[in-house]
């Protein structure tokens, strides 16, 4: 699974380990998650965020 950075604040979502915040489970696919789901850190959509190579 890929990992994807925040294009505001630059935290990784890492799929290994989910969002404990945000209530997702470790191994939840970035595509997965609900488009409600902001990062943890500022807040943003799901939109702001780019896959990493």
């Amino acid at each position: 699974m890929d990992k994807y950075k925040c294009l505001i604040c630059n935290y990784i979502y890492d799929p290994k380990l989910g969002d404990a915040e945000g209530n997702i489970k470790p191994d939840t696919a970035f595509t997965a998650l609900p488009d409600s789901w902001l990062c943890p850190i500022c807040g943003a959509a799901k939109t702001e965020f780019v896959k990493l190579d």
